[in-house]
């Protein structure tokens, strides 16, 4: 009988070297979408902070072809500065009264929008109305309320027809009134971002609560103390949050209602910082307070992302 003999396959090459190259171009496919993102966040972002940095710590920067080293001195001229205080203490009274008036007309009409009380009808006209003052852009609202509040406008018409005043008020040019009627008019152009955010997390508060809080005997005040605020917390502190932030950084509003005046009353620290640069040319002073303001708006941004990964 003739011994069949069985050939052994050749061995398999080994594909460590494979799979590694197909590992690498896993890892690497996220970046090469991201990578067009992070370009123009470093050119946009990350490099102009780093520039606006180093000049905040020399002098003669831009306008002279030689800079000097000046340490913290351009940072001292700011923050002693009369002026840098004066936008400070606006800035201040202009971002709490906003945001609060901000919270509390919000949860008004939210609270009403997500009433029972009116017909479906009612509640789509006013919602239109409460959004329109968000639809329209920051210039479009500066040259409308400018035009309102002129000395010969409506506003002063209608309060001279109801016996208020007699005569017409300038109200932005007069020192005692400028700053509250931009903060008003940043109050009415602001407010339906937090109605709209406010109204969704109304609704999306379950029904049971209430009605286990009217098995407890709860009338309506508590249970909007204690079944709506709750609720509604994470949302209230989120918005509030972002809302300083963008407050904070308020330009074109008041640049294009007021400039900053009159004699400094709406000088927030966004135009003092413009003036610094584009009016008086003094870009090292203006990077110093460029560089105060990113401080300012990142202990706020820290504020909100701890408070994001707490929920």
């Amino acid at each position: 009988m003739t011994s069949l003999t069985v050939e052994k396959p050749p061995p398999a090459e080994p594909e460590a070297p494979t799979r590694t190259k197909n590992t690498l171009a896993k890892r690497l496919v996220p970046w090469g979408y991201l990578s067009p993102t992070v370009v123009l966040i470093v050119l946009l972002m990350v490099v102009p902070i780093i520039m606006v940095i180093s000049y905040s710590f020399r002098d003669n920067v831009i306008v002279q072809e030689n800079s000097v080293f000046a340490g913290f001195a351009n940072y001292t001229e700011v923050l002693t500065d009369p002026d840098f205080l004066a936008a400070l203490k606006n800035t201040f009274i202009f971002i709490t009264v906003s945001m609060v008036a901000h919270l509390l007309l919000g949860l008004g009409f939210a609270m009403m929008l997500n009433s029972g009380m009116l017909s479906g009808v009612t509640k789509a006209i006013f919602r239109v109305v409460y959004v329109l003052p968000w639809l329209f852009t920051i210039a479009v609202i500066a040259v409308i309320w400018r035009l309102l509040l002129d000395p010969s406008g409506v506003v002063n018409y209608v309060l001279q027809t109801l016996g208020v005043i007699s005569d017409g008020v300038n109200w932005l040019g007069d020192p005692g009134s400028a700053l509250w009627v931009v903060t008003f008019v940043n109050i009415w152009s602001g407010y339906p971002f937090f109605m709209i955010s406010l109204l969704a997390g109304l609704q999306g508060i379950p029904g049971e609560l209430y009605e286990a809080a009217s098995v407890d005997g709860a009338n309506p005040w508590q249970k909007f103390w204690n079944v709506t605020i709750p609720q509604l917390r994470p949302v209230i502190i989120s918005m509030a949050v972002l809302d300083l932030i963008w407050t904070s950084q308020q330009f074109a509003l008041i640049w294009m209602m007021t400039g900053g005046g009159p004699l400094n009353s709406t000088e927030m620290l966004s135009t003092f910082t413009y003036k610094l640069a584009f009016s008086e040319y003094e870009f090292a002073t203006a990077s110093a307070s460029a560089v105060v303001v990113l401080l300012l708006t990142m202990i706020l941004a820290f504020f909100y992302v701890r408070q994001q990964r707490e929920r």
